[in-house]
């Protein structure tokens, strides 16, 4: 019974590994684009989140009347 023990500890070993090299896969290509294209999706989440605050601020501006 211990060598399925000791191949289960070496699976979940493997497995936690492999999931280590796929975060560092993600850090691929040219850095500048990278960080163009990151900034650009930044832009638009902080776009769509002023538009849900002013839509707030609206709704109690009518809830106040």
């Amino acid at each position: 019974m211990a060598r399925g023990n000791q191949r289960e500890l070496a699976r979940q070993k493997n497995l936690k590994k492999q999931q280590e090299n796929g975060k560092n896969q993600k850090k691929t290509g040219d850095p500048k684009k990278r960080m163009e294209s990151d900034a650009e999706i930044l832009r638009k989440k902080q776009a769509a989140a002023d538009e849900r605050k002013e839509a707030e601020r609206a709704a109690q501006l009518k809830s106040k009347r």
